[in-house]
C-alpha cells in the first residue's frame, strides 16, 4: 500500500484523525505513542518537515544547548576559582583540589543506573527541571564552604544532581530528532563545553577583579552562577515537552506529524516497562563496550586537562589574567574542532573515519607537551597552541554520543547502554585529576604519558567498531531486504531484533 504524502497539515486533517484501526495493533508499542502513530507510513513533505524541525529546535534544542551550557559552566567554576586564591582561602594542600574534581564524578558513577531507570519512568521535562534548580541551589552553597569535608559534600552533590543532564538529551534527541539530524543536534549542544570555555573565561576575568566587598571573587561567582541556574531550571520546567504526545504547545496535528518523522529511526520513541531481556542484550553487544571504551578513552584526558587547565596554562608563566583570557581561546577551539566535525560527518557520510582523523592532532600536541621545554617566548607560545590541539578528540566523544542515540533501539536496552556509558565516563572523569600529581609539575609527564595510551587505544576501538558495525550490516542485508514502510518502527525492538534496523558508523 502506498503511503499517502502530506503537503500540509491543515489542508489534509484527516490524515492525522487516527482511530482504533489504524493505531499499531500490537502490545509492543507504548500506549502513548499509540494514540499518534498510525500503522502505515506518512510522507511528509520537506516544507511541512522544515516547519516541524524549526518548532522542535525551538522547544528542544534551545533547551538543551543552554542548559548543558549552564552545566558545563558550573563544572568549569572549579577550574577557574583554582587561581582566585580559593585554594588558600579554603586551606586546600596536596592533591585535595584534584579530589574536588573526582568526587563529583564517584557521585555521578554512583547515581547513573538508577538515574536512567527513573528517566525511563517518569516525565522527562520536569524530571530535568528538578535536578537543574537543585543543582543551582548546591553551587551557590559553595560560597559558605571553608575546608576540605565541606567542599567534598557539595561538589558529591553537585556530581549527583547534574547526572541526569547528559542521559536525558540523548533521550530527547532520540524522540525529537531523525537520526540524519542527531549527530548535529548532539554536537550543538555538547560543544557548550567550548562555549563556556569562552564565556566562563570573561566572566572569571571580570569576577578576578574583585578586590574588596564582603565577598571574596570567588563566593561571588558561585552565588552568581547558583542563582541563575535556579532560575533556568524554572523556566525548563514550563517550556520543554516531556514528549512529542505531551507536548500541550503544538496542535494534535502537529504533534502526530513530529511522532511520524523519527518513524524512519525505528529506535522507537518511549517505553516505560524495563526489559529483562533487552537489559541482559545490552551486557552483551559488543557496539556498548566500545561507547564504554570511547567514552574512557576521550574522558579520562579530557577531565585532567578541564580541571587543570588555568593551572597549566599558568604554568607556561603567564599571569593570572592573561591565563584566564588564554582558557578563551581554548573554547573557540573547541567549537571549530566540533562544527568541523558535523561538517565533514554530513559531507562524508564517515562518523567513525572522522573521529580517527581527530585523533592525530591529539598525538601531535602531546609529544610537543612532553618533549618541549618552556625556554623562550617562542617556546612559550608553541605550547601553549600544543596544549589546544591536544584536545582536538573531543570530537569523538561527540560523534560517540550521537551514535548511542542513532545505533541502539530498544528502550530498556538504550537506557542500559546509556547508563552503561556514563559510568565510564564518570570512572574516567574521577580518574583523570588524580594522574596530575602535583609533585609531577608543572610539565606533568605521568599525565601526559598515559593520555598518550588513551589514544592509542582510542584508535584500536574506532577500527574494531567500524569493522563491527558493517559486518552486521552485512548479516542483515543477506538476510532480506529493508521493509520500506517501517510499520514496525514503534515496536519497542532492540536493534538486533528489528531486521529492518541498519548501523551508522
Amino acid at each position: 500500500m502506498d503511503s499517502p504524502k502530506v503537503t500540509n497539515a491543515a489542508e489534509r486533517p484527516e490524515l492525522f484523525d487516527i482511530d482504533d484501526n489504524l493505531k499499531a495493533p500490537n502490545d509492543k508499542v507504548d500506549n502513548e505513542v499509540a494514540q499518534y502513530a498510525g500503522a502505515t507510513r506518512v510522507e511528509i513533505d520537506p516544507d511541512t518537515d522544515k516547519r516541524l524541525k524549526t518548532m522542535i529546535d525551538r522547544r528542544v534544542l534551545v533547551v538543551m544547548i543552554v542548559t548543558y551550557f549552564m552545566q558545563a559552566l558550573d563544572k568549569g567554576t572549579i577550574s577557574f576559582v583554582s587561581i582566585m586564591d580559593f585554594n588558600k582561602d579554603t586551606h586546600l594542600v596536596g592533591q585535595q583540589f584534584s579530589w574536588l574534581t573526582t568526587c563529583t564524578y564517584i557521585a555521578v558513577l554512583i547515581a547513573e543506573f538508577p538515574t536512567n531507570m527513573i528517566i525511563q519512568r517518569v516525565p522527562i521535562a520536569k524530571y530535568l527541571s528538578f535536578n537543574i534548580i537543585c543543582w543551582g541551589i548546591v553551587l551557590g552553597c559553595h560560597a559558605a564552604c571553608r575546608n576540605f569535608p565541606s567542599l567534598v559534600v557539595v561538589r558529591t552533590l553537585l556530581g549527583a544532581f547534574e547526572t541526569c543532564c547528559q542521559p536525558i538529551f540523548i533521550v530527547l534527541s532520540a524522540m525529537w530528532y531523525k537520526r540524519s539530524e542527531q549527530a548535529a543536534a548532539v554536537t550543538y549542544w555538547y560543544m557548550m563545553n567550548g562555549g563556556q570555555q569562552i564565556v566562563g573565561g570573561l566572566l572569571a576575568y571580570c569576577f578576578a577583579l574583585i578586590s574588596s566587598g564582603p565577598l571574596r571573587s570567588w563566593q561571588a561567582l558561585f552565588i552568581a552562577y547558583g542563582g541563575v541556574t535556579v532560575l533556568w531550571g524554572i523556566f525548563v520546567a514550563y517550556w520543554l515537552p516531556d514528549s512529542p504526545m505531551r507536548a500541550k504547545c503544538f496542535t494534535e496535528g502537529d504533534k502526530r506529524l513530529m511522532v511520524e518523522r523519527v518513524r524512519e529511526n525505528q529506535t522507537s520513541l518511549q517505553n516505560k516497562k524495563w526489559k529483562r531481556e533487552q537489559f541482559i542484550e545490552a551486557l552483551t553487544d559488543p557496539q556498548a563496550w566500545c561507547y564504554c571504551l570511547i567514552s574512557v578513552c576521550t574522558t579520562l584526558p579530557t577531565s585532567g586537562l578541564g580541571a587543570f587547565k588555568s593551572i597549566i596554562i599558568s604554568g607556561f608563566k603567564f599571569t593570572v589574567l592573561q591565563t584566564q583570557l588564554l582558557a578563551m581561546v581554548l573554547g573557540f577551539y573547541i567549537i571549530i574542532v566540533l562544527f568541523s566535525t558535523v561538517w565533514l560527518v554530513k559531507k562524508t557520510g564517515q562518523n567513525l573515519l572522522v573521529m580517527g582523523a581527530f585523533v592525530i592532532p591529539s598525538f601531535a600536541g602531546t609529544i610537543v607537551l612532553m618533549t618541549v621545554e618552556n625556554k623562550s617566548e617562542a617556546s612559550r607560545i608553541g605550547l601553549l597552541i600544543s596544549y589546544y590541539i591536544t584536545l582536538s578528540f573531543w570530537s569523538a566523544q561527540t560523534l560517540s554520543l550521537s551514535m548511542i542515540s542513532r545505533n541502539i533501539a530498544g528502550q530498556t536496552k538504550k537506557a542500559t547502554v546509556v547508563a552503561m556509558n556514563f559510568i565510564s565516563w564518570a570512572t574516567a572523569a574521577a580518574i583523570g585529576p588524580q594522574v596530575f600529581l602535583s609533585w609531577d609539575a608543572p610539565r606533568y609527564f605521568i599525565a601526559f604519558s598515559t593520555h598518550m595510551g588513551c589514544y592509542t587505544l582510542l584508535v584500536c576501538v574506532i577500527a574494531f567498531l567500524r569493522w563491527h558495525l558493517k559486518r552486521q550490516n552485512g548479516i542483515k542485508d543477506e538476510r532480506g531486504e529493508q521493509d520500506q514502510s517501517f510499520a514496525n518502527a514503534f515496536d519497542d525492538l532492540t536493534d538486533r531484533e528489528n531486521t529492518n534496523f541498519r548501523y551508522i558508523y
